[in-house]
């Protein structure tokens, strides 16, 4: 058992490391979510808490037990609500989820607190959850927060390697390259490569239409090929990404 999660401790081991003031929690946050036939429902829950581990370990860190449902599954970033699995939460819901998280843990007494997202949609909602956290923590409290998407701190250089045909962007990513990839790095055993399906890119309007045009998605729910996806690919975004967030969080929190 990793000695980097909270759940795995005892109360008192973890009041224990809640002395050490260069302490670190990181909160993973994903979502249950279709990621083609391909991927596991909870990739984007267990990508974030394998980023968040590694993390830990190089920051004299924590890992706190993940959010696993996320903001409703969007068309053009997701696939969108119409797949079986997908089960999502309201936007309201997921923020004051958020906002009582966030205030137990300064009730503990942790001081940075860095929140790990692994599903685009989550961004704006978890934003709303920490600035309610703090407005009600005032201004005197010595919580810090980070939040974060781990697929932003995958450089330039990165990406070419890993697209060296054109990087289609993060949006059209679900299910793709990047998740595919990273899943084989850390989950082998949860990816099915033979089901990888061979629909063409989404090609989304610049506009959305409620109800929903379910008939923009491919029917797989994978909105871009998932071919170019391999371990070596997730090995090297995975030890970029994570170097490059630990980095981070020793700048801001002066570690």
């Amino acid at each position: 058992m990793s000695s980097v999660l909270m759940s795995s401790m005892s109360w008192v081991a973890y009041q224990e490391r809640l002395q050490d003031d260069g302490l670190v929690l990181l909160l993973p946050c994903g979502a249950l979510e279709q990621h083609g036939p391909h991927l596991p429902l909870g990739t984007d829950a267990l990508l974030s808490a394998a980023i968040a581990q590694t993390v830990a370990e190089k920051v004299n860190g924590l890992v706190a037990p993940t959010l696993s449902y996320g903001y409703k599954s969007q068309p053009k970033s997701g696939g969108g609500q119409h797949f079986p699995g997908t089960t999502s939460l309201d936007g309201q819901s997921l923020s004051q989820i958020a906002r009582d998280v966030i205030r137990e843990f300064a009730r503990h007494g942790v001081n940075h607190l860095v929140i790990v997202d692994g599903h685009y949609e989550n961004q704006w909602f978890l934003t709303e959850g920490i600035d309610l956290a703090m407005r009600e923590l005032g201004a005197s409290s010595p919580l810090r927060i980070m939040r974060l998407e781990y697929w932003d701190f995958c450089t330039e250089a990165t990406l070419q390697k890993i697209f060296p045909d054109g990087f289609p962007g993060f949006a059209l990513e679900h299910a793709a390259v990047i998740e595919t990839s990273l899943m084989l790095h850390y989950y082998p055993d949860l990816v099915h490569l033979d089901l990888i399906p061979h629909d063409q890119p989404a090609d989304f309007p610049p506009y959305d239409i409620y109800p929903t045009r379910t008939e923009w998605v491919p029917p797989s729910g994978v909105l871009s090929s998932a071919k170019g996806a391999s371990a070596a690919k997730g090995a090297l975004m995975a030890a970029q990404i994570t170097d490059s967030i630990a980095a981070a969080i020793a700048h801001e929190f002066t570690l």
